[in-house]
């Protein structure tokens, strides 16, 4: 089973890193593995610790430890090479991030570009042009570029090819939203 949930995780690139995030916290998070994550360090255990204190400790240390070696396992080695070391899985992600933050502006740019200059190719399905646009904007929306679903409406409405006009007048004579 986690050979198989390792499998679902691209490798990080320069490009990918909100994908490749993504695919982590939903591996981490279907293996249990996802609490050094959601929250911080327990207090070190004591003689005077409860049964319940030690195992949230115990469930924290071996989330944290998994966490981290999945992580650096699902990272180029380029890259890996290029991160420091943390203790925490948190501390860590934190510090990926950082690295990836001008990238995600290329990111940004470049799915504007591509969303912008997108036409439907006759080829695929509609819904298929449309489910990529969708796409593109959830990606922007992610990167705080607030695309509305009704300038996406809009937007994919006004350049779909001449064969769509019967559609489009319908779709523009319509009152609701």
């Amino acid at each position: 089973m986690v050979i198989g949930c390792l499998s679902g995780i691209e490798i990080l690139t320069s490009t990918n890193f909100n994908k490749w995030k993504d695919q982590i916290m939903i591996v981490l998070g279907c293996m249990d593995l996802d609490l050094a994550i959601r929250t911080d360090k327990p207090t070190e255990i004591t003689s005077a610790s409860t049964g319940e204190q030690k195992a949230l400790y115990e469930k924290w240390e071996r989330s944290n430890c998994t966490s981290l070696m999945i992580i650096r396992s699902t990272i180029s080695i380029a890259i890996r090479g290029a991160i420091p070391e943390k203790e925490s899985t948190m501390d860590y992600l934190k510090v990926v991030e950082k690295h990836f933050i001008g990238s995600t502006k290329t990111l940004a740019s470049t799915l504007m570009i591509e969303m912008i200059t997108m036409k439907y190719d006759g080829r695929s399905g509609i819904h298929e042009h449309i489910m990529k646009m969708r796409d593109m904007a959830n990606k922007l929306n992610g990167m705080d570029m607030e695309i509305s679903e009704g300038f996406l409406v809009h937007f994919i409405m006004t350049f779909l090819p001449a064969q769509f006009g019967a559609f489009k007048i319908n779709y523009n004579t319509q009152k609701e939203k």
